[in-house]
């Protein structure tokens, strides 16, 4: 990584002016809102009628549809939801709808924006087949509009963010749906622990922390110029590991590999034996070159970044323990990052709230601006409709 600051990388990320120079959209400024879109949600999905959707019964099943930052909405319901939902709760993710969905089941479509035409496309779908409808996205919008086509409840999202930035106001709305459908449990109490838990981690990784009390700051600081390896101890953390991945990759603009034990152990650990692991400088192999003057190449090291739920399988729990010593046997750095509160929710939010944190600040401490998604917009604007 070229040093793109002067100074050391942990004077750079403890010098508030700076990283706001290198942050002229207000990405920090829009991490540091989570509590307030969870409040805000709260509020446009009661008016919208969203407690209502009970008033049918409970539907078959539960097909979310959204990309990218906004897709992530459907994949919090699922973490949320867990194992003892009552129905399957589907993300999807492209054109048009699977040929089971119908009248019997509750389409949810997800678009910050309202104009991206995966949603669309799967909207106009469900509005053809009569299926149930919540819409989530920008006001006065195609996505409004064809919502109010299929009578559906439509539930506003504040503009102004990205719509990664926007992951509550977009993922709140279908947490109360499944709340008062009775597939999950998170009443009035949760919705403002989930805030309280946000505006905690706020106050613990705002930009004038001090990096070795910040702990978004330390994961930041360990990350840069690694390929990072994240994988989740559960379900739900398995859902705060990709939305981690997708955060490296938006934000910090770098690749990054995700997984969910016990799934990872049975493949993606067989990278601990290969070339990312390991010393980060290594002698070129060359047997002709000259001794007296070695070369050297930097090589970019692995890094498993471990996000721990405090609910996982016992059999999971044991082999957490075991990765962490192979990790070390084999010269793999790991970063754990630990699940905090009481209900699913509260656990979730704060394994995405230090994700998203961290990686704007891996950003900044790289020399990128963390909001713009340029090869997004151009692979749009490229693509013939």
């Amino acid at each position: 990584m070229t040093q793109a600051f002067p100074g050391t990388p942990e004077e750079f990320v403890d010098d508030v002016a700076r990283l706001e120079a290198g942050d002229p959209d207000g990405m920090l400024r829009a991490v540091a809102s989570a509590a307030a879109q969870v409040r805000e949600a709260a509020v446009l999905a009661a008016e919208a009628g969203v407690p209502t959707l009970a008033d049918e019964g409970r539907p078959r099943s539960v097909v979310v549809c959204g990309m990218g930052g906004s897709g992530i909405a459907g994949d919090v319901l699922v973490a949320v939801a867990g194992q003892t939902c009552p129905v399957p709760i589907v993300s999807h993710r492209g054109y048009g709808l699977p040929a089971w969905v119908g009248a019997a089941d509750l389409v949810v479509a997800v678009s910050c924006s309202g104009t991206t035409e995966e949603t669309l496309s799967a909207l106009e779908a469900a509005v053809r087949r009569g299926s149930r409808l919540l819409v989530v996205g920008a006001a006065d919008s195609p996505l409004e509009a064809l919502a109010a086509q299929g009578r559906g409840i439509f539930v506003p999202v504040t503009q102004g963010r990205q719509p990664r930035a926007n992951v509550w106001s977009l993922s709140i709305p279908l947490v109360l749906a499944g709340h008062a459908l009775g597939l999950l449990q998170a009443g009035p109490d949760v919705i403002e622990a989930t805030a309280v838990q946000l505006e905690q981690t706020a106050v613990r990784c705002r930009p004038d922390a001090d990096h070795f009390v910040n702990p978004a700051k330390i994961l930041a600081l360990q990350t840069t110029g690694c390929l990072p390896v994240v994988w989740g101890t559960s379900p739900l953390a398995g859902v705060a590991a990709y939305r981690l991945a997708c955060q490296f990759n938006e934000n910090a603009k770098l690749p990054a590999v995700w997984g969910v034990l016990p799934e990872a152990s049975h493949n993606q650990v067989v990278a601990f034996d290969g070339p990312f692991a390991g010393s980060a400088a290594v002698p070129e192999e060359d047997f002709f070159r000259d001794r007296e003057d070695e070369v050297t190449v930097e090589r970019t090291r692995m890094r498993l970044v471990l996000l721990q739920d405090t609910e996982e399988q016992p059999q999971v729990t044991r082999r957490v323990a075991v990765v962490r010593e192979l990790a070390e046997e084999r010269g793999v750095a790991v970063s754990p990052i630990e699940a905090e509160g009481a209900s699913p929710l509260e656990r979730l939010a704060s394994l995405v709230s230090v994700a998203d944190w961290a990686t704007t600040y891996l950003a900044l401490l790289e020399g990128r601006d963390p909001t713009p998604v340029d090869a997004i917009t151009a692979l749009k604007q490229r693509t013939p409709r």
